[in-house]
């Protein structure tokens, strides 16, 4: 359960890290580092206060070194086609349901009303543009959509660097994807997983609003 939180919490996928890093690439050496540290202080703090809230006592962890051969080549073409096809068979659905998601909503009119419902919340406690709304709630269907929204605004001037470490701050922290989500599901039950997204969308509102309230009495990032 703590690590099914954590990984919902504070670990970007690959897609997004990549976004993620495009965007740090072009502030300066502070914004990194008050974006990883921003991470690492939730990462610790809420693993650390779960470990004392979620029932369950330590268990010793034991781990047999297996004898190191040469690996064979047909062991390695074989565990790469069992992942592959596990791959294709369980996260490409999770993924095609998702964007199918995303484009109901969007024809149906759902993702306008979820951006205004957003739109206070977002502009106000986080301060950022209204368009960052539809950023965080695409980034829920698909995370690496989210990154790609917040790199676009960056490019179009209408995110500082300021912003610009609050939003990806937010959006790391933000709820896991609508495929992470379903696999929570899958491996934990509805009641978990709901519990975890709602924990996961609280914690990383009030981070990313705190995150503007210190930057800001700093002095900001240039």
């Amino acid at each position: 359960m703590l690590v099914t939180l954590l990984l919902a919490l504070a670990i970007p996928c690959s897609a997004q890290l990549g976004v993620v890093m495009g965007l740090l690439a072009g502030l300066s050496g502070w914004a990194v580092v008050a974006w990883l540290a921003a991470i690492a202080v939730v990462f610790f703090i809420v693993g650390w206060a779960a470990a004392r809230v979620l029932p369950g006592a330590r268990a010793p962890f034991w781990i047999e070194i297996p004898p190191l051969r040469a690996p064979r080549p047909i062991n390695l073409i074989r565990k790469v086609k069992t992942r592959v096809v596990w791959y294709l068979r369980e996260a490409v659905p999770l993924f095609l349901i998702g964007t199918a998601l995303l484009f109901v909503l969007d024809r149906t009119g759902g993702l306008k009303g979820l951006e205004t419902t957003m739109s206070p919340l977002v502009t106000g406690w986080l301060g950022l543009p209204r368009e960052a709304t539809f950023a965080l709630i695409s980034g829920f269907l698909r995370r690496d959509y989210g990154a790609a929204g917040f790199y676009a605004l960056s490019q179009r001037g209408l995110l500082g660097a300021q912003q610009v470490v609050v939003a990806l701050v937010t959006l790391t922290l933000f709820v896991p994807c609508f495929a992470q989500f379903l696999m929570m599901v899958k491996e934990r039950g509805l009641r978990t997983a709901a519990w975890v997204l709602l924990a996961v969308t609280g914690i990383a509102l009030l981070v990313g609003g705190l995150m503007r309230i210190i930057l800001t009495a700093l002095g900001g990032l240039s």
